[in-house]
């Protein structure tokens, strides 16, 4: 897994990142750890909480959050991308003269965060059935951020469910809102920015501020593992 992760076109990752603040990683799980994984979502012993969507107005649908100890894929996939998106946040932090305060060893972010009050796990699974959706949102859990997070499919779009598009929508300067439209294939990623993105304008950087949801699934059910690389309060 770690090498699937490793084999990503990290280059072409960062140009698509930097133009549209969205971009596909190709296969990083296998179709056997797909279906372990959207196994767990039936434990409840795994998870710290269960949101129903609609109850708060977030869309419809449910998700779960995983509790400590996180299973050991969901570890190993963080610490795998960490290393690879690590340099493009500090890239993104550099052109906007901010601070960067995420280091070499995710580990010891992760201390960092509970040092600050932030010690729950954010790790998540989604689950959308027919008519489900998740409005459009940003996964901001407290004062420490880290800029990029990762969504895996782990049902096939076609097969196993239709409709149920991830979606990020960029707030333009002075202009209409661009929307991207991307269907996650099983096994395969999505890296986003969780919060904005570097626009280069005529007076130097500013932000682009963006935000994700799921358009609604039609038929069948649509299950995705979300990797935030930040804990909450």
């Amino acid at each position: 897994m770690a090498a699937r992760v490793d084999a990503i076109d990290w280059d072409a990752a960062n140009t698509e990142l930097d133009s549209l603040g969205i971009t596909a990683t190709g296969p990083v799980l296998d179709v056997e750890e797909c279906h372990a994984l959207a196994k767990l979502y039936g434990d409840e012993h795994r998870f710290r909480s269960t949101i129903d969507m609609a109850r708060h107005r977030f869309g419809e649908g449910r998700y779960r959050y995983f509790a400590h100890p996180l299973p050991e894929l969901v570890s190993r996939l963080r610490a795998a991308f960490w290393r690879h998106l690590l340099p493009i946040a500090r890239e993104w932090a550099e052109r906007r003269n901010d601070p960067a305060p995420w280091p070499d060893d995710f580990d010891e972010w992760l201390d960092a965060c509970h040092a600050a009050g932030q010690t729950r796990p954010t790790p998540l699974m989604l689950r959308y059935g027919p008519g489900d959706w998740n409005a459009l949102h940003r996964d901001l859990y407290g004062e420490l951020v880290f800029p990029l997070q990762v969504v895996i499919g782990l049902d096939a779009p076609g097969d196993d469910y239709t409709g149920g598009e991830f979606v990020v929508v960029e707030q333009r300067p002075r202009a209409q809102s661009r929307a991207t439209a991307t269907t996650i294939d099983q096994g395969h990623g999505l890296v986003f920015t969780t919060r904005d993105r570097p626009l280069r304008t005529t007076r130097g950087w500013s932000n682009a501020p963006m935000r994700h949801g799921v358009s609604a699934v039609r038929s069948g059910e649509r299950r995705t593992l979300g990797l935030v690389f930040h804990d909450a309060r």
